[in-house]
């Protein structure tokens, strides 16, 4: 039985939404996201920078969001979650699923983090305009694919809209999803419609 150690609303969203969408069965294991607990030498024997998710299948454990889908891929199957090895689409779908976290996460990361850990008033404006820079070029980037889409590649429904479908949810609870993003909202409320979405939006 897979095991997801998760926090409602955080990066365990993505394993969780892949095993809705495939019919997978797992158990959510509920964190305590205490700093006391992330801290504990228990969590981190699971988790060594102590953050959330951490899966277990048997007796293996990893952490990483992107890294156990890939996993679920392999050990479960995609079925039509992923292209055909070796197309472009396989790799247009790599692109998307790197971009969701390398790219989009940590743009908008840097921006919601700096306003979370800065003293009271005392953010700085010209980091704060980077990570914003940084982030609409990212928003922009998948409004463009997104022109003639309903979904990111081979207009079919797959992983990479669960890497992205994560980052971008993220996106929107922080208001940044705005109506200059007219393709971008609309691609978001498809995937909430989604079963799977739900279920992974309620986890935890």
């Amino acid at each position: 039985m897979l095991k997801i150690y998760h926090v409602k609303n955080t990066r365990g969203f993505r394993p969780i939404w892949f095993c809705e969408e495939r019919g997978l069965p797992y158990e959510v294991e509920v964190v305590d996201f205490s700093t006391e607990f992330r801290s504990s030498r228990e969590w981190r024997a699971l988790s060594p920078t102590g953050k959330v998710p951490v899966m277990t299948d048997g007796n293996f454990t990893m952490f990483e969001s992107g890294a156990m889908v890939d996993f679920l891929v392999e050990c479960y199957g995609g079925g039509d979650l992923v292209p055909a090895p070796g197309t472009a689409d396989s790799a247009l779908c790599r692109q998307w699923c790197w971009f969701g976290e390398s790219t989009f996460a940590r743009s908008l990361g840097g921006l919601i983090n700096h306003h979370r850990i800065a003293p009271e008033g005392r953010t700085v404006p010209f980091v704060l305009e980077d990570y914003w820079a940084k982030t609409r070029q990212c928003l922009d980037a998948l409004e463009g694919a997104l022109t003639e889409a309903d979904y990111l590649v081979a207009n079919t429904f797959g992983i990479a809209d669960i890497m992205i479908g994560y980052t971008l949810a993220l996106a929107n609870h922080h208001g940044v999803v705005s109506e200059h993003y007219p393709n971008s909202r609309a691609y978001f409320a498809r995937l909430r419609e989604r079963p799977g979405f739900q279920a992974a939006s309620a986890a935890g």
